[in-house]
């Protein structure tokens, strides 16, 4: 606990016996100007002056003793950090060094001059400090308990009105009334699994839409594959073989060439011949296993809407309490699915597509000119793209679909840059379209500030302006200052706004609060580099998937390929079939456990965490509690998520 320079409380309990002093001090820094009286006019003469004399020189030994402290108390942690540092980049051998060049770009060295200039005002400080310049004492006022309890008990009434809103289809069943052809009144849907080099989930993701609760004759499944991996298309081919001979209407489909990433594939798997017999087409990634009961659930609310393109489910978490990374990524997308999604779904009839667990009405996707390759968020292109040709969309938050959320941080970063970056190339592209279509005002305002701008622009600005540039900055500018609502109420209004949906998650609301901020730096360079179209604006990861159960999975994939498919594959003259490939490549070369990666260096995290603490040194020297705290603990944050300290790496 650092020291307390306050010694008000001290003074009076050190003078409350014997005869009182008053200290007057015209320069409280400077202790060749103090002036010793006693309220008795120097009745004892020389002895009380030299009784004086002693306490003011025990009341300098006692500061300078405290100050000694709070040097030492820091040049600790210096040192700390500096061996965590040095461990990390010169000892640790075959470390990898994050192979993004990003950090040589004019953000890189924005920070960096930030950092400079934070250093050289902080020792300009010690030297004001030293030589006695007063610096006042921010105010924050605190809302009382009242107002804070009114707050959350108003958001809490109308979070529960909100949940009672649900979509109630036109029609319960999907009964033709035929007895001869019970199947008939259910539509032709397509099934579409887009994936590249899924080896980790492929099989559960397949084996789980195997199971469809769907008529056999009224469903195909399109499994997309656009690996460049051998081994994991022999892999694909032979889970698709084997749940072919068991009676699914199920094909496989590989590009030579990765044209336009996902929305390539889908594009290229729309243009088939026998794509025309169908109506509708649900589509999921490859980590995706919907629940048997997913299309019955969903395609029923298509009847009678014949304005209705699409229907999205909810995505549910497998691993959602594995790690504090994955903990605070449950608490965003439970916001975004149950408020965003459903607020929208509900008075908008108009929500983002998530890119999975949807189905789409076909008719609606031809219309609306189909998957375009121009971005790299091209559930949005098409979501948006429809909205302005008049269809309506319907979010339905109690179908759930098992996925799973990324556990490392380098595969979360990846897919927030791309999810911030796509966004701004295709408000760029949208903008004219938006301001022409033939919709309402307000839905035009609603697309322009709220869908585009707020949740991708304005807050990651914000966070990233206001909590890693202005607040440190203010900490050497003793004439700067913020008023309260923006660092407190704020800030915390909107960490609370975003936990309620998930209350579970309450006591990691302060974490959620300095991991937002810190992921802010990626947002911000995503946002800047889509808007303006920079290198990495079109840069396209696939996330990488653990399936925990994959080795084990794989294993049994094995044994009933042995058991119950080669023999039947060979009866039918299959004898070189990629199946025996597998099998034999299997046998020689076993499985091998996942692989610790070695921690990569985030430089401009770090940079922020070396900004964020010497203004945290800073406002302690200016006895500025409340945002010393702030500013310690968002800068330790900034330094574990720089050394890479969150998440898993898995390889």
């Amino acid at each position: 606990m650092p020291p307390n320079f306050d010694f008000v409380e001290w003074w009076n309990k050190e003078t409350r016996k014997g005869t009182p002093v008053v200290v007057k001090m015209e320069n409280p820094n400077n202790w060749s100007m103090l002036e010793l009286r006693s309220p008795e006019d120097d009745f004892n003469g020389d002895k009380e002056k030299n009784k004086n004399a002693k306490q003011l020189t025990w009341v300098v030994l006692l500061r300078a003793h405290q100050a000694a402290g709070c040097v030492a108390w820091l040049a600790q942690g210096l040192l700390n950090l500096v061996s965590t540092v040095k461990s990390r980049l010169i000892l640790r051998k075959g470390a990898a060094l994050n192979t993004d060049q990003s950090y040589k770009g004019k953000l890189y060295k924005f920070i960096k001059f930030f950092v400079a200039l934070a250093i050289f005002m902080l020792g300009f400080e010690v030297v004001a400090h030293m030589k006695g310049w007063h610096f006042t004492r921010s105010h924050l006022h605190i809302p009382n308990s009242t107002d804070v309890q009114g707050l959350l008990h108003s958001t809490y009434l109308a979070w529960m009105s909100l949940k009672r809103i649900k979509p109630v289809p036109a029609v319960q069943s999907f009964d033709s009334g035929d007895v001869e052809s019970l199947d008939s009144g259910y539509p032709m849907v397509l099934i579409q699994i887009p994936m590249c080099n899924e080896k980790e989930v492929y099989q559960q993701s397949i084996g789980a839409i195997a199971q469809m609760d769907w008529p056999k004759d009224r469903l195909l499944v399109q499994v997309l594959d656009d690996s460049d991996d051998p081994e994991t298309q022999i892999l694909i081919k032979a889970e698709v073989q084997k749940w072919h001979y068991k009676g699914i209407n199920i094909i496989y489909r590989h590009r030579l060439n990765r044209t336009g990433y996902k929305a390539g594939n889908l594009k290229s798997a729309m243009s088939c011949d026998y794509v025309k017999d169908y109506e509708f087409v649900a589509i999921f990634d490859a980590d995706f296993q919907p629940q048997p009961d997913f299309l019955k659930r969903t395609v029923i609310h298509f009847k009678g809407n014949d304005d209705l393109a699409l229907v999205q489910a909810r995505w549910s978490f497998v691993n959602k309490d594995e790690n504090l990374l994955t903990r605070l990524q449950y608490i965003n997308l439970s916001y975004h699915f149950e408020v965003e999604q459903q607020v929208n779904g509900v008075f908008l009839n108009f929500f983002g597509f998530n890119g999975t667990a949807g189905v789409w009405r076909i008719k609606a996707l031809e219309e609306s000119g189909g998957w375009m390759e121009r971005t790299t968020v091209e559930d949005m292109d098409i979501a948006v793209r429809a909205h302005l040709n008049g269809w309506k969309f319907t979010f339905v938050n109690d179908v759930k679909c098992l996925c799973e959320v990324p556990e490392s941080f380098e595969a979360y970063r990846k897919q927030q840059h791309r999810w911030h970056s796509g966004p701004m190339q295709l408000f760029r592209l949208c903008l004219p379209d938006i301001i022409s279509a033939k919709i309402s005002i307000w839905k035009k305002t609603n697309l322009i500030f709220l869908f585009f701008l707020l949740r991708k622009l304005i807050l990651p600005f914000y966070s990233f302006t206001l909590f890693c540039i202005i607040l440190p900055l203010t900490m050497f500018i003793p004439e700067a200052q913020l008023p309260a609502w923006v660092i407190c109420y704020v800030p915390a209004l909107m960490s609370f706004l975003n936990i309620v949906p998930a209350p579970k998650s309450f006591p990691f609301i302060v974490p959620y609060l300095l991991f937002e901020n810190t992921m802010s730096v990626t947002k911000f360079n995503a946002m800047i580099s889509g808007l303006f179209q920079l290198g990495s604006a079109y840069e396209w990861v696939v996330t990488k998937k653990v399936g925990r159960s994959s080795e084990s999975d794989l294993m049994s994939l094995v044994e009933e390929v042995q058991l119950d498919q080669v023999a039947g594959l060979h009866q039918r003259g299959a004898s070189e079939t990629g199946l025996d490939v597998l099998t034999q490549n299997l046998k020689e070369e076993p499985l091998k456990p996942r692989n610790k990666k070695a921690n990569r260096i985030y430089r401009k995290e770090l940079a922020l965490a070396l900004l964020l603490l010497i203004a945290s040194a800073r406002s302690l020297l200016s006895v500025q509690g409340v945002h010393f705290y702030f500013l310690l603990f968002q800068g330790i944050t900034f330094l574990v998520v720089g050394l890479d300290l969150i998440g898993e790496q898995v390889s």
